[in-house]
């Protein structure tokens, strides 16, 4: 069986699978283990999930820090122990009084530059092991507060208790932690009851396709190359300068923020490339070094 080409796959989640769950399946698709995903989405939730294959991988890190987009719904006047539908209901109260003015107002506080207490469940990782690994072997988890940036907090529609809503937030985000925190500020609970990645980064719903699609068509969705140059800011180097990136040489500054990537004169994606307080142009991941 040949090895598959290095590249991105962007996935349309079912509900039910675990992220891991999801690679798994890939890794059968395509015959080969080098998968992996950048950013987690819970069993609950649908949508996108960027997988990379074979040298592709070494972006999911830089990919799972981008901007993400959802739609969500979140039920009023229950909050649960997972913040989602999927844990124990810890207390009820009536949202029926609760005024349109009031979630308006609710939803504003939890806008813009907000320090956010990640869901105890969540993937955060507690002295090495992930916090809802810890719930799950009983411990009682309870971790900090972080700065977060919610671009967008939209609601769509009021339907009684649920309010659907359209959240675009900065990587590290917790949808149903918004979810919460909302229902705590009303006054009555909250917890989310669905969710949909729509978008991470460049790669949206519309480049996404389901597992079935993916087992009579197995092809990727953007090769190594093509991924690189939608997904980060580009720069093209000369002969010489693709030599010495290949090596991991340091490049001139060309005066670009944050990771960029570099390409040779055919077109190739070479490494990431990061430049920091003035300094060089210095590879954080070099996709095609010497000798290849």
């Amino acid at each position: 069986m040949n090895t598959p080409a290095p590249g991105l796959v962007v996935v349309d989640k079912p509900a039910g699978l675990t992220s891991h769950d999801v690679v798994g399946r890939l890794r059968r698709i395509l015959h080969t283990r080098k998968i992996g995903h950048a950013g987690t989405l819970a069993p609950m939730a649908t949508g996108v999930l960027v997988c990379g294959v074979g040298r592709a991988t070494k972006l999911l890190g830089h990919l799972a820090l981008d901007t993400k987009a959802y739609t969500a719904t979140i039920r009023l006047g229950a909050a649960t122990s997972t913040d989602d539908a999927e844990g124990e209901i810890l207390a009820t109260a009536d949202a029926s009084a609760v005024t349109d003015a009031a979630i308006t107002a609710g939803i504003g506080a939890l806008t813009g530059a907000i320090m956010q207490v990640p869901s105890s469940v969540s993937a955060v990782k507690v002295d090495g092991k992930r916090a809802y690994a810890r719930v799950r072997a009983g411990e009682e988890v309870v971790l900090a507060a972080r700065p977060v940036t919610v671009s967008a907090f939209t609601l769509l529609a009021r339907r009684a208790a649920d309010l659907d809503v359209v959240v675009e937030c900065t990587s590290g985000t917790y949808v149903r932690a918004l979810a919460r925190d909302l229902g705590t500020a009303l006054g009555v609970g909250g917890h989310l009851t669905a969710l949909r990645r729509t978008r991470v980064g460049p790669f949206a719903l519309e480049h996404a396709r389901t597992l079935e699609q993916l087992e009579h068509d197995c092809a990727l969705s953007l090769p190594l190359d093509e991924a690189v140059a939608l997904a980060f800011p580009r720069r093209d180097l000369d002969a010489d300068a693709a030599a010495d990136i290949r090596y991991g040489r340091p490049l001139p500054a060309a005066g670009l923020s944050g990771v960029y990537g570099v390409f040779s004169p055919t077109g190739r994606a070479l490494a990431l490339v990061a430049e920091r307080d003035g300094g060089p142009a210095r590879p954080v991941v070099v996709l095609a070094p010497a000798g290849e």
